[in-house]
């Protein structure tokens, strides 16, 4: 199927916290759901996301990007229903209450730029949050994300 979407995420684990092993963890299906009372609710949970940007702007990929990652769950754009099919995700090391850093959007802007071009059908159309895709569900990347910053930075 052709990738078409870019999808914003924020996470961090345990929430509302920074830094530490514990996303990289999730993102590789190795968390210990013992490590932290949080975690419980996450046993048996098997996600993935393309990319992931912490704090400091460092920048670790964990799916090819014309592979299929598990970022999005249950999920519709424009009437298409599972959003995973046909997008890439990126995770934002960060959470609903707070800003992120400059460092990210830096990080991010460029890799939306290179995503741009490795992958035609992307453009700033097709770049959304976690919460347009699933909006019942979820509300990352939240309120402190500056949309207006990231679409400036770019180009297209």
């Amino acid at each position: 199927m052709t990738i078409d979407l870019l999808v914003v995420h924020a996470i961090s684990l345990p929430p509302g916290q920074f830094g530490g092993p514990y996303v990289e963890q999730l993102f590789t299906n190795r968390l210990d759901s013992h490590a932290h009372d949080y975690f419980a609710g996450l046993e048996g949970l098997r996600v993935s996301a393309h990319f992931f940007i912490s704090r400091d702007g460092a920048l670790t990929q964990f799916v090819d990007i014309f592979e299929r990652a598990w970022h999005a769950g249950e999920s519709s754009w424009n009437g298409r229903s599972r959003c995973n099919d046909f997008s890439i995700g990126v995770e934002l090391e960060g959470c609903d209450d707070l800003p992120f850093e400059d460092a990210q959007y830096q990080r991010l802007q460029g890799l939306t730029e290179s995503l741009y071009d490795l992958v035609p059908a992307l453009h700033s159309e097709r770049l959304v949050a976690h919460s347009d895709i699933a909006p019942t569900r979820k509300t990352d990347p939240g309120p402190h994300f500056d949309w207006t910053r990231l679409r400036a930075g770019l180009s297209r």
